[in-house]
């Protein structure tokens, strides 16, 4: 994955911009105004070429702290959250303590008690959540803890300065407490779930050099450059560093070397950005026949490439793991269990509980196909066909399914090779097939 390797031409004032802020020191405070006197262009230019290095990952910026120079690492795995997004979640003010939002709590104590009893559960790095009680205030500082007041209340100037003192922050919202802690949990499911979803920023780093051609490039620039890196495939941009095509060995093939890639490229070719989900990208990849795609940000400037071969080695170093938080899938899922029948064929059974009911009482259509999926999706894994993308499924709803009825859920597989996975699921109540669905899959571990 890559920064850009220009064949031809000066690089732009924005990559000059972008390069300048990648080898500042980490730490480093970043002023759209001073960068745009010290580097000589506009502030509009500063900004934009700030505002990218923030979606590379390379500049962390924080309200009432400014935009500052941070180490660009992987995505990561800690479910913690920090006091900054915390602040955000809640949508408050911060009284004191700035120097302390970056810092991560480890859980957070709701201050509904008397404060000796409510000092048995403070320590460092957790949130206490109160109200107006400046003493649990002061006390929760002492301990290392961060103060989130609830209910629009402020605190003392006294205890503003502790908060700075200690680097902890202390910050205060218009909810009440209950919200306040509903709020936060929900945050923590949500972010477990996102947090589980490898994407292309885990997979690469956006720092790194590859190759890229000009359009205005010849034939001659591809073959050095090919010989330079050993690959036969580089994405093509224009002179603001946009993607506009893809050039390979085969393009080039039986051309003169002047002539330009713009006429040989293949235009408006399909692209991903840093937030693409590394399994959708897999199987844009098979499914198109595509062995390189290029990484893009929101202008479709280019920041690098990725290809299959590091899709398949990122998914099989990844592995399989439980599913974390409470996606809508993984609760309609949760009541039910797996079971063998005689013949050893897999089998899932529960209840259709009222939660799953659609307007008429019965087991709602949307949820019984979300329950076949499932259950073709656990078949697949038994089977260690690998990961699987759902290309096509065509459900029959023969009976309606009553309240709290039992149900049995018995996936079959129809034909297996080493790209595709056809399988039959039916929905069974006191044996009848009450109904049936037909999926075809795309494995997406066979790059």
């Amino acid at each position: 994955m890559a920064g850009l390797d220009q064949t031809d031409g000066e690089l732009t004032k924005h990559e000059q911009l972008l390069l300048y802020i990648r080898e500042l020191p980490v730490g480093t405070r970043i002023s759209v105004r001073q960068m745009a006197k010290d580097r000589g262009v506009s502030e509009g230019t500063a900004y934009r070429a700030l505002k990218d290095a923030e979606h590379l990952g390379y500049v962390n910026t924080k309200e009432r702290i400014g935009s500052v120079r941070v180490d660009k690492k992987r995505r990561s795995r800690t479910e913690q959250l920090t006091f900054a997004e915390v602040l955000e979640i809640v949508q408050g003010d911060l009284l004191g303590g700035s120097e302390g939002l970056d810092k991560t709590l480890h859980k957070f104590v709701i201050g509904a008690m008397e404060l000796d009893e409510m000092m048995g559960y403070i320590d460092a790095g957790s949130l206490l959540i109160v109200g107006n009680r400046e003493s649990a205030h002061r006390v929760a500082l002492e301990h290392g803890a961060g103060v989130l007041v609830t209910g629009g209340f402020g605190t003392s100037a006294d205890v503003k300065a502790l908060a700075d003192e200690r680097q902890l922050p202390i910050l205060t919202c218009r909810h009440d407490t209950f919200t306040v802690a509903s709020m936060i949990n929900r945050a923590m499911f949500d972010r477990q779930i996102k947090r589980k979803i490898m994407t292309i920023a885990d997979l690469v780093e956006p720092a790194a050099r590859t190759g890229a051609l000009r359009q205005s490039a010849s034939v001659s620039d591809f073959q050095k450059l090919s010989a330079e890196t050993g690959f036969e495939r580089f994405p093509v941009t224009d002179e603001w560093n946009r993607v506009v095509g893809m050039i390979t060995s085969k393009d080039v093939s039986g051309s003169p070397a002047g002539q330009t890639l713009d006429k040989l490229m293949t235009r408006r070719p399909m692209t991903v950005t840093m937030g693409t989900p590394i399994a959708s990208a897999a199987h844009r990849m098979v499914s198109e026949g595509i062995e390189l795609l290029p990484v893009v940000d929101r202008q479709r400037k280019l920041v690098g490439v990725v290809s299959r071969r590091e899709l398949l080695r990122s998914m099989q170093l990844e592995g399989k793991h439980p599913e974390l938080g409470e996606t809508f899938d993984a609760l309609m899922w949760e009541g039910f269990a797996e079971r063998r029948d005689e013949a050893g064929r897999l089998q899932f059974a529960g209840l259709a509980t009222p939660q799953m009911t659609g307007p008429l009482g019965t087991l709602s259509e949307g949820v019984l196909t979300v329950l076949m999926q499932q259950a073709a999706a656990r078949m697949a894994n038994d089977l260690r066909k690998g990961e699987h993308i759902l290309q096509n499924m065509t459900t029959y709803f023969l009976r309606t399914i009553p309240i709290e009825a039992s149900i049995v859920i018995v996936p079959s597989v129809i034909e297996a090779s080493r790209r595709h996975l056809m399988m039959e699921v039916q929905v069974l109540q006191d044996g009848d097939v009450m109904a049936r669905s037909m999926l075809t899959a795309q494995t997406i571990d066979a790059l």
